[in-house]
């Protein structure tokens, strides 16, 4: 059994990746199940031997599938510290 701990602000994100995935693989599997599968599609395509970079890119691209209200306050919390890797993005 794994419990995870979430912000209130990643609830909404979360539940809807579950619904999504239960809507794909249909409602009777389990909601441990759907994110197996959304950790393993995450996964696809990303070896270990991932470069810093890549590993950026994909976080970016991830950035932007967010809604715009969290996108907003990620960039107001980011402007502060941005490393330069991240700009490159």
């Amino acid at each position: 059994m794994v419990y995870l701990k979430l912000f209130e602000s990643q609830i909404p994100v979360v539940e809807r990746a579950l619904y999504v995935a239960s809507r794909m693989v249909g409602s009777e599997r389990s909601r441990g199940y759907c994110l197996e599968l959304i950790c393993a599609d995450f996964l696809a395509g990303r070896a270990e031997d991932s470069t810093p970079e890549e590993m950026l890119l994909v976080i970016h691209r991830l950035v932007h599938l967010l809604p715009p209200d969290y996108q907003a306050r990620l960039a107001n919390h980011s402007d502060e510290a941005e490393p330069e890797a991240a700009r490159k993005c």
